[in-house]
């Protein structure tokens, strides 16, 4: 494995920045001593040290565990290779990988060291770009022991590739805590605003956007009012205002509203890659008559060119909520899941699960590439429901029959090459990844 240290300062323009400073250059082999193993390969090995109560399509007699694990991992669905972190020393850490069908370990990555005033667990998502796949872990925090001022604060971002842990440091200065993301082709650092940076996982170069540059479309008033870059997507920036949400020089929502909706409502609430889920208002005099003001219309769109996929009519909140449910994908894509809403791409099906009052019943936490939903009735939210919240269920897309299963079932978190992901905290508050295979159909 090789490791390749870089500095980046921040400069503002439209154009890419260049690199300015070269650190370091070192190598370091591949490491696979220390810390908790995973467990033998799924197929054809004994079982993980733990069998949880799970949903029946899985095998718990077979699988990987790991013990002692940060609760930040990351899944590179292409490849299906499991990155998660763990701690070497109380300010050190490192990332390791697993081949998530087999259990086998992959490469691990050497230990690090976070910015010195970040105290929390570093952040790690991944990203894929030109058929390459990345890991990318990051942190907030001060270049030192003695920094006092916003000029001295940065992101540090370690870019490993999938396929052989090759790793890059790079260092974007950035004044107050970010978000971090990568639905697109790249790393999006935002402030929750306007004020942007991406990061090219290939090459570590580093673009800034200003505000300015955003593309604000004509006869769109509201799109300057609480104006906020939401993601990166193939075709660029994704941006939305007050209401409404463009892509500068691909689509402007005006143009691809769904069928009978108000075109000058849509509010991304949730971008995954490849989609973006959006709530619209039905547009006045409609089918629907008077009773079109108690709706919302939530609508799957394609991110690259915006046109609506599928869409689902559900009650209005009595009260809208802080935080609209994040949407989460199937691995292969064809499925997507959000709160109460579950869309079937390929046949362009959707379902609202309500009952006639508008009341939300359950909470889906996950869903399958052969169409199965989990989740729980009476869940506070998505967290609650994988932390035993609630009552847990499963959910046939096709038949959008829920079932109801045991009270202590888990609920799988994610899955990843047929495997499910669990998760559970022992008495010595350790937490433990395990990963349990879908059974033989």
């Amino acid at each position: 494995m090789r490791q390749r240290v870089v500095r980046l300062a921040l400069v503002a323009g439209v154009s890419v920045l260049a690199l300015l400073l070269l650190l370091s250059m070192c190598g370091t082999g591949e490491g696979r001593e220390g810390g908790d193993k995973p467990r033998k390969p799924v197929r054809h090995s004994a079982a993980p040290l733990t069998r949880l109560t799970v949903p029946s399509a899985y095998d718990t007699r077979q699988g990987w565990e790991i013990t002692n694990a940060s609760p930040e991992y990351a899944i590179a669905r292409d490849s299906g290779r499991f990155g998660y972190l763990e701690r070497v020393q109380d300010d050190s850490f490192r990332l390791r990988t697993l081949d998530a069908a087999t259990g086998r370990p992959g490469w691990t990555g050497p230990p690090w060291h976070p910015p010195a005033s970040d105290e929390r667990f570093p952040r790690l998502l991944s990203v894929a770009k030109d058929g390459s796949e990345y890991f990318v872990t990051w942190s907030f925090g001060k270049a030192g022991e003695d920094a006092l001022t916003p000029a001295d604060t940065f992101v540090a971002l370690d870019v490993y590739d999938v396929a052989d842990g090759d790793r890059r440091r790079i260092e974007v200065p950035w004044p107050a805590a970010p978000t971090v993301s990568g639905t697109g082709p790249g790393i999006l650092i935002s402030d929750g605003r306007t004020r942007t940076a991406v990061v090219d996982p290939v090459s570590g170069e580093v673009a800034r956007v200003p505000e300015s540059a955003l593309g604000h479309p004509k006869g769109c008033t509201g799109c300057r009012r609480l104006t906020e870059v939401r993601a990166l997507t193939a075709k660029g920036l994704l941006v939305s205002g007050d209401p409404g949400f463009w892509v500068r020089g691909g689509f402007s929502s005006r143009d691809v509203a769904p069928a009978r909706t108000d075109p000058a409502s849509g509010v991304p609430t949730s971008i995954v890659p490849g989609y973006v889920l959006a709530k619209w208002q039905p547009a006045k005099g409609g089918k629907n008559g008077n009773d079109s003001a108690a709706y919302d219309i939530w609508a799957v769109h394609d991110a690259a060119t915006g046109k609506p996929l599928v869409q689902a009519r559900c009650h209005k909140p009595a009260i809208e909520p802080g935080e609209y449910p994040q949407a989460v994908p199937a691995p292969g894509g064809d499925y997507l899941i959000a709160g109460n809403l579950a869309f079937d791409l390929e046949r362009r099906t959707a379902h609202c699960f309500e009952e006639s009052d508008g009341s939300k019943p359950l909470t889906l936490t996950s869903v399958t590439d052969s169409g199965t939903a989990y989740g729980a009735t009476s869940a506070l939210g998505a967290a609650d429901a994988l932390a035993g919240g609630g009552n847990p269920i499963e959910l046939d897309l096709a038949t959008a029959a829920p079932r109801a299963l045991s009270p202590n079932v888990r609920l799988p978190a994610a899955e990843a090459a047929g495997v499910g992901i669990f998760s559970w905290t022992d008495a010595k508050d350790r937490l433990h990844l395990i990963g349990y295979p879908r059974k033989d159909e």
